[in-house]
C-alpha cells in the first residue's frame, strides 16, 4: 500500500491527515513482516531445491546393481589386503620371537641355526614359544658348534705329535725324504 493511495481517501471534503495516513501505513507494515515471516527461508529453500536436482543429475543412467557389485568387489579386496596384511605382521612376529630365542641361546649364527631347525613346523605350532626352546634345547644338543658355550677347551699339551723331541731342519729333510732321522 502506497501514501497516495490513502491520501485521495476523504472524508466528507477534506483528506485523511498525514498522522491517520502514517499510522495505517506503519500497520500495514507490521501485517506485511508477520505475513513474511513463516516464507523468510524461501529463498534458502529454493536454493537446496536446485542442489538437490543438480546433484540427482549425477546419478542419472547409473545401475545400481552395477554399483552393489563394485562394493561387493571392493569389500572382498579389503578384507584380502587385510588378511595378508595380518599373515606378514604375524610372520614377522614370529622372525623376532625366533631370532630372540636363538639370541637367547648363544647361538653363533642366527642364519646357521635357522637353517637346522623346521621353521614351517614352528610357525604352524600352538605353543610357538615352547616349542622354539625345545627345538633349540635339542640342537643344542645334536650340534654344540652352533652355539657357544661356557666350557673351557681342554689346556694345550705342549710337544703332541712330535715324539717329544721338535724336528730340526736336518731332521725334517730326511723325514721329508722319507729316510730315518740321524743320530747326532
Amino acid at each position: 500500500m502506497k501514501a497516495e493511495f490513502l491520501q485521495n481517501f476523504k472524508v466528507g471534503d477534506t483528506p485523511l491527515p498525514k498522522e491517520v495516513v502514517d499510522a495505517i501505513l506503519a500497520e500495514n507494515d507490521r501485517d506485511v513482516e508477520a505475513a513474511k515471516k513463516p516464507f523468510a527461508d524461501y529463498e534458502s529453500i529454493k536454493e537446496q531445491l536446485a542442489t538437490a536436482r543438480e546433484g540427482l543429475k549425477a546419478f542419472e543412467g547409473v545401475d545400481v546393481k552395477d554399483l552393489q557389485g563394485q562394493v561387493a568387489k571392493l569389500t572382498r579386496e579389503m578384507e584380502d589386503k587385510e588378511k595378508e596384511h595380518q599373515a606378514k605382521l604375524s610372520e614377522m612376529e614370529f622372525d623376532g620371537a625366533l631370532k630372540d630365542a636363538i639370541t637367547a641361546a648363544r647361538g653363533r649364527s642366527v642364519k646357521a641355526v635357522r637353517a637346522m631347525l623346521d621353521v614351517d613346523a614352528l610357525r604352524a605350532s600352538k605353543n610357538q614359544e615352547a616349542d622354539i626352546k625345545a627345538a633349540l634345547e635339542g640342537l643344542k644338543k645334536d650340534s654344540k658348534y652352533l652355539f657357544e658355550s661356557d666350557e673351557l677347551p681342554p689346556p694345550y699339551a705342549a710337544g703332541t705329535g712330535t715324539g717329544g723331541r721338535p724336528a730340526t731342519g736336518m731332521d725334517a729333510i730326511r723325514a721329508a725324504a722319507g729316510l730315518p732321522a740321524g743320530n747326532k
